[in-house]
């Protein structure tokens, strides 16, 4: 559990709590100070992190369905997916991008759909791909590559390194370890002032994409907040957890004259508070008119409370919000096919319902959310599976996306072409996680001048002055 103590909480939500005095008074103190000293942005953008850990073979994910589609068949063996028949891909309806012609794997029936258009609507799609997207600290070639004459990320193809790297958009390794969420978090709360210290919320414990040098995540659960209430509701006062919390209530509001035990019980006590607090607004949302859209699984009431924590984003003060969740299991070496099959089908219910409820609830045009893994997969099969890789093709969607288009350069799957770097079909990314990354964070708020404080390799990509936008799948208008 991590909060800091600049936490801005609303107005509002203060009167809920009127049976909590010492807490509303330390709410209200708090907001004089930041209320008086707010000059960030007025409207409020939430971003959404979903990690496919393990590395997501994305390459049966998003398919070429023209005259392509035998290279990928060739390359991919036991693995590739029909065009026709039993299985066959999902056809996709680009309205831009390369304007070649793709399938969607055949679980993906929700996420096609916001692709093509949410009930069949093309005014409503919501989803584009990034295709071929990677670790790079600089544009690299396949030749580069093998005469190792260009900086490359370190310990490519290792899960924990090539995930911290997606997280921190620093592939050369850092001698301070920060994300580039926390970073932004820094740099928002330095120069928009938004108060909000704990606008980085994970549902998947610590991570290293939320922290920042002066920010951390604050960590919550599908249920809430993990609070240390002394009252549980339904306990009796004998309970060994109502006495366990209230033991422990009574000796952080304590008055110490050791400094050191004053501002340990003063710091632990206003984390209590904090996440107290979020509790009751959390609870207070009635989620009755969404939660039918979402699957009965664990991935699904996550992204539950994800919709959930958006809607009280404006009781808890959040003009910027960032939102993480970890989907692990993704490493199928193994029995792909069906394995991946079963989680693709919870994978895009569970997000075309969190979409769908964003639109129901009117907040589709100030959510984006995207996909990250560790790496891509190799093309060709070891049998069963596939193996460690590189490039990989990820999604974006919301409100501001520029929605039914496949952006970026889709390799040549072709084994051994100038896209592949070895080992059966490893991908050269054509695209960088900086890109990505970028244009996401345009749209977030980040200016142009302060791209690179937030990636510091963005420049051999992109020129962060540049009137035009590193890969094009915002709506113009929705970023500056």
């Amino acid at each position: 559990m991590r909060s800091t103590r600049r936490q801005f909480l609303g107005e509002a939500s203060c009167a809920a709590l009127s049976s909590i005095p010492a807490l509303n008074m330390m709410l209200n103190l708090k907001m004089a100070g930041q209320l008086a000293a707010q000059g960030g942005p007025a409207d409020r953008k939430t971003l959404v992190c979903i990690l496919l850990a393990g590395g997501c073979d994305t390459f049966n994910v998003l398919v070429p369905r023209d005259a392509r589609h035998a290279t990928y068949a060739t390359s991919r063996g036991n693995l590739a997916l029909p065009t026709s028949g039993t299985g066959s891909l999902i056809t996709l309806n680009q309205s831009g991008g390369d304007g070649l012609a793709y399938g969607m794997h055949p679980s993906c029936t929700g996420l096609a759909s916001l692709f093509n258009g949410i009930g069949g609507d093309s005014a409503k799609r919501r989803l584009a791909f990034i295709s071929n997207v990677g670790t790079l600290i600089q544009p690299t070639t396949k030749a580069q590559y093998a005469a190792e004459s260009v900086p490359l990320p370190r310990a490519l193809f290792s899960h924990s390194d090539q995930i911290d790297q997606w997280q921190t958009s620093v592939p050369q390794g850092m001698t301070q370890a920060s994300g580039w969420a926390g970073r932004t978090a820094d740099l928002l709360h330095a120069t928009a002032n938004t108060g909000a210290a704990a606008m980085n919320i994970s549902f998947s414990g610590n991570n290293l994409f939320q922290v920042g040098t002066n920010t951390q995540q604050f960590v919550v659960t599908d249920s809430g907040a993990l609070t240390l209430d002394a009252a549980q509701p339904g306990q009796a006062a004998n309970n060994p957890l109502t006495v366990k919390n209230n033991a422990h209530r009574n000796l952080v509001e304590q008055t110490y004259s050791n400094l050191m035990q004053q501002s340990y019980a003063q710091l632990t006590k206003d984390s209590l508070d904090l996440q107290l607090y979020f509790q009751n607004v959390f609870n207070a949302y009635d989620v009755s008119a969404i939660e039918g859209l979402f699957p009965a699984n664990y991935f699904g009431s996550n992204m539950l409370a994800l919709a959930r924590t958006i809607a009280i984003r404006e009781q808890l003060g959040l003009t910027r919000q960032t939102l993480f969740i970890n989907f692990g299991g993704w490493d199928h070496h193994g029995e792909l096919l069906n394995t991946q099959a079963g989680m693709l089908t919870g994978l895009s219910a569970a997000l075309s319902g969190f979409q769908l409820a964003l639109e129901q609830l009117g907040l589709q045009d100030s959510v984006i959310t995207f996909t990250a893994s560790d790496f891509g997969r190799t093309l060709r099969s070891n049998g069963r599976g596939t193996d460690h890789a590189w490039g990989g093709n990820q999604m974006v969607f919301g409100g501001p996306i520029q929605g039914g288009q496949i952006c970026g350069t889709y390799p040549d799957l072709t084994l051994d072409s100038n896209d592949d770097v070895g080992y059966g079909g490893r991908m050269l990314p054509s695209t960088s996680v900086d890109q990505f990354f970028a244009e996401i964070l345009r749209w977030f708020g980040i200016s142009g001048s302060n791209l690179s404080t937030v990636l510091p390799n963005i420049t051999n990509f992109y020129s962060p002055s540049s009137s035009s936008l590193p890969i094009g799948f915002l709506k113009p208008g929705t970023w500056s």
